[in-house]
């Protein structure tokens, strides 16, 4: 059974809002709890490429670039699938939507791009041993628990999100799904040190795409012609995808994703969390970020 079978057979019984449960101090699903040594044990090979960010900071974004880019620009064959079934979500394939030891099977049939959300200490270490390129995207706190929030509103998987004030505080207190914005951020800040990751930032895309898409195709070895580049850049346009059946995650059943929420691909701008903060709630966080930036070299903005 592949994925989009399994969700077309889901019952809604079978996807209700979860409890969190904790790995080595991160929040995760409790499918993947359960099935923790089957996903850690997981054997990546030298050419994987993995996509990965903190939850909510462009990883379906990074996710089309990349296919694009590896298919030459040609948008009918990015068209092929859904992008969570041209570019499988590691975890994903370890929640109980497939049959048991159908994970690997679904992962390793692909044509070895995957994404991911684990903290660098959770990621499985066969990716490390392996040398695989990893593409990295961080986006500032704000815009992250704001688009977080809301996507915790949409996703019936997730926890009860509560009101606005009270996600907040799980999300500066690390206590949602993959755990602590910062901790992430930094700890792949410091991986790139030593592994081959490009490190890349939510608001330098949204500044200039062209200079962005350039840097992956070079991390990839890809030469793009200005033409190809072009088109790359039109299709991945914000609005552009979110118009795109094959991105916008509209191609989910509603057993997973709620039709009568925000949906997934809502505003993609830089700033939004303006609309949501209190004054005393952006204090907060900016002195927080500032604490734990301070002496890394890593800094974001919050507005262009």
């Amino acid at each position: 059974m592949d994925f989009q079978s399994a969700m077309e057979a889901l019952d809604p019984k079978d996807t209700k809002r979860c409890t969190l449960e904790e790995v080595q101090g991160v929040p995760l699903f409790p499918d993947l709890v359960e099935q923790w040594d089957s996903l850690w044990n997981f054997k990546a090979r030298p050419d994987d490429l993995l996509i990965c960010t903190y939850p909510k900071a462009g990883t379906t974004w990074m996710q089309e670039i990349v296919d694009m880019i590896q298919q030459g620009g040609d948008v009918q064959k990015c068209a092929r699938a859904p992008i969570y079934e041209r570019i499988p979500f590691i975890e994903m394939c370890f929640i109980k939507l497939l049959p048991t030891g159908e994970e690997e099977v679904l992962l390793q049939e692909d044509s070895g791009t995957l994404k991911s959300h684990f903290p660098v200490h959770l990621l499985p270490p066969s990716f490390w041993e392996q040398n695989c390129k990893i593409i990295y995207v961080a986006r500032n706190a704000k815009d992250v628990a704001v688009s977080y929030f809301h996507f915790h509103r949409m996703g019936k998987l997730f926890p009860e999100p509560g009101n606005w004030d009270e996600f907040l505080e799980k999300f500066i207190a690390g206590k949602v799904a993959w755990g602590s914005w910062s901790d992430h951020i930094l700890n792949w800040w410091k991986a790139k040190d030593h592994h081959p990751i490009l490190y890349l930032f939510y608001e330098d895309m949204k500044e200039d795409l062209a200079r962005e898409i350039r840097k992956v195709a070079h991390f990839l070895g890809v030469e793009l012609p200005e033409p190809i580049l072009n088109r790359i850049v039109q299709h991945t346009q914000f609005e552009s995808m979110k118009a795109n059946p094959m991105c916008n995650l509209s191609t989910m059943p509603p057993e997973l994703v709620d039709p009568n929420m925000p949906p997934f691909m809502r505003k993609g701008i830089v700033g939004d969390w303006k609309e949501h903060f209190s004054e005393a709630q952006r204090k907060q966080l900016d002195d927080i970020c500032t604490q734990l930036l301070a002496g890394t070299g890593l800094t974001f903005r919050t507005e262009l």
